[in-house]
């Protein structure tokens, strides 16, 4: 699993703000218009929910324990979370939309991580899904995000969306040029994008699908007890170092 660090340093590089808006124009697509919705980003959702969720009642920045957390939004009071993803810190049909970034990919186990969404979702939620294409180069090449973890394909994610009781709907695609970081392949990264769509969508580099909560056949949740504890240590794993003063806790960071 790529580390918060990693992950800050590739969205904050050209190619990594390339790949932001890219996904971004998909996610557009099939984005319906929620109005006061509740919105939680799970995995590293980061830099789409400042645009995704301006209309939103609450927005909420959910990160995994193994990737590590920072402060959102830096402007304001903490809406981060550092969450394991089968237990999410969330009452039952709490919210109304998830948005998973970096995160199925990385999921220890996918289904379970899949029903735990299902659980909090309120019904007719909808879940949104960004997940690397196994049959894309970016999937491929470990420089990015999107080269470490577990591809997918449509019919993959459309098999593990149905076992979860999810309803797939629309898809999109995005990341068609080659993750290249040379300054003249990344000019012409619109051309390739433009191309990609028309031409060869089944060699995107990520694949987006939007899936509905469905009802009529109820998962059972079963009790568990949470096998894992969060581990107080000296110095954060996974946080960047600065000579800034350090931030407060979140109203939702586990105590």
């Amino acid at each position: 699993m790529s580390d918060i660090v990693d992950l800050r340093s590739f969205y904050a590089s050209l190619l990594g703000r390339l790949a932001e808006r890219s996904i971004a124009a998909a996610l557009g697509e099939i984005w319906a218009n929620l109005p006061q919705e509740r919105l939680v980003g799970l995995g590293y959702a980061l830099p789409w929910l400042d645009r995704l969720g301006s209309g939103a009642e609450r927005v909420f920045a959910f990160m995994p324990a193994r990737q590590g957390a920072v402060n959102w939004p830096p402007g304001g009071p903490s809406a981060t979370a550092l969450v394991f993803e089968e237990e999410l810190p969330l009452p039952d049909s709490s919210v109304d939309r998830v948005l998973l970034v970096h995160a199925l990919e990385h999921a220890e186990d996918p289904r379970e991580t899949l029903k735990e969404v299902w659980r909090v979702l309120s019904p007719g939620g909808r879940l949104v899904i960004v997940a690397p294409n196994r049959r894309g180069v970016w999937a491929r090449l470990e420089h990015t995000p999107f080269g470490t973890g577990r591809p997918y394909s449509r019919g993959q994610l459309t098999t593990l969306l149905r076992e979860a009781n999810f309803t797939p709907g629309a898809w999109s695609e995005a990341l068609f040029y080659p993750p290249s970081r040379r300054r003249w392949v990344m000019r012409f990264h619109q051309l390739f994008e433009r191309s990609g769509r028309r031409f060869w969508p089944m060699f995107s580099g990520v694949v987006l699908v939007e899936a509905q909560k469905r009802l009529y056949q109820g998962l059972p949740v079963k009790q568990r007890a949470s096998r894992r504890v969060f581990v107080p240590v000296l110095s954060p794993q996974g946080a960047a170092r600065s000579s800034r003063a350090p931030l407060p806790p979140g109203p939702f960071s586990p105590r």
